[in-house]
This record gives structure tokens, C-alpha cells and sequence, in this order.
């Protein structure tokens, strides 16, 4: 789950809440007092340092008297995935702005070999906005993105001694659903 900042800063202005008592409700062990303040300031600004914990999303929510799917995207993310980001960006893109169970068939018919681990970050989105109790039916792929990664350094022989360099690119994928309103 990651925060989203407008929305925080939206429900926050219009309920009336100060940071500084949503810096109250987010205290705990190696977040106390000034330190929870610049939290909660870092994640309206849409930094995520500290990395917000589900604790910290649930005491939000409740004092601002709103649902943590109100305040939050689904996020995953899957690391180094052994292809080019060209290549895995053109099924991210396919599927950017579908609905949640169309994105997944979408995926599981798909020829290119990135749709695989972009199904699997979905999957694990898809099962994190579960937890949260958020309606299926309103779920909806807000962010599919590639990064790339870094490369596979390999050498191929050639003739009288030489070597040709060989990148083997690898990229990042970034999966996020959210509700829509």
C-alpha cells in the first residue's frame, strides 16, 4: 500500500485535521513525537520516508474517520524481471486504465513473455485491495509502469583475441489498482 498525498491532504483539509494530531495517531516504537510529525509531512508531500506501515495507514484513517482504501493505492512491484523494458512496457501499457478482472484475462492470453511477472504483481495488488475490503467490481489498474533495471554484463569470443560486449537488459515492473470514485 502507498499513500496517496492529494487524497491525504484532501480528506485531512476538509475534516479538519492538523498533522500534527495525525502525527499523535501515528506514534510507535522509533516514531515518536517530532519524528511522527515529519513522517506524516513527508507522506503528504508524497515522499514514502518513512516507509509507511499498515499501522500507520489504519490510525490515519480512523482519525480522519474515513476507510484506509479512501487514503491509499495498491501497490507491487517486481524487481529485475529478465527482459527488455521496451518490451515488458508495451503489455504494462495494454492494460493501464482496464478493469481489474479484465487486465487479468488480458494477461493470461497474452503471447509476451512480461506478461507473466506483470500477472503476478497485479496478483499480489489484486490480494492486498482484498484485505482492505474494497469493492472488486470498482478496482481499476491506476499505474503500470517499467523502469529499467540494470544490465547483464556477458562477453561473447571473437576472432585474434577480442571480446564483444553483450547487455542483457532487465527492467522493473510497477503495479497499482485503486478504486475508482
Amino acid at each position: 500500500m502507498k499513500v496517496q498525498s492529494n487524497k491525504l491532504k484532501a480528506t485531512a483539509a476538509e475534516k479538519g485535521v492538523s498533522v500534527e494530531q495525525l502525527g499523535a495517531a501515528v506514534e510507535r516504537v522509533g516514531l515518536k513525537g517530532d519524528e511522527a510529525v515529519k513522517a506524516v509531512r513527508n507522506w503528504m508531500a508524497g515522499r514514502d520516508h518513512p516507509r509507511c506501515k499498515a499501522a500507520d495507514l489504519q490510525a490515519m484513517a480512523s482519525v480522519l474517520g474515513v476507510q484506509v482504501k479512501d487514503i491509499v493505492r495498491f501497490t507491487s512491484r517486481v524487481d529485475h524481471h529478465r527482459g527488455s523494458p521496451l518490451k515488458a512496457a508495451l503489455v504494462a501499457d495494454m492494460i493501464r486504465g482496464k478493469q481489474v478482472a479484465e487486465a487479468m484475462e488480458m494477461l493470461t492470453f497474452s503471447t509476451k513473455r512480461a506478461a507473466t511477472n506483470i500477472q503476478k504483481a497485479l496478483a499480489a495488488a489484486y490480494a492486498e485491495a482484498e484485505q482492505n475490503n474494497v469493492d472488486d467490481s470498482l478496482l481499476y489498474v491506476s499505474e503500470s509502469r517499467v523502469d529499467q533495471g540494470p544490465h547483464i554484463k556477458r562477453f561473447r569470443p571473437k576472432d585474434r583475441g577480442r571480446a564483444h560486449p553483450i547487455l542483457k537488459r532487465t527492467s522493473h515492473i510497477t503495479v497499482s489498482i485503486e478504486e475508482r470514485n
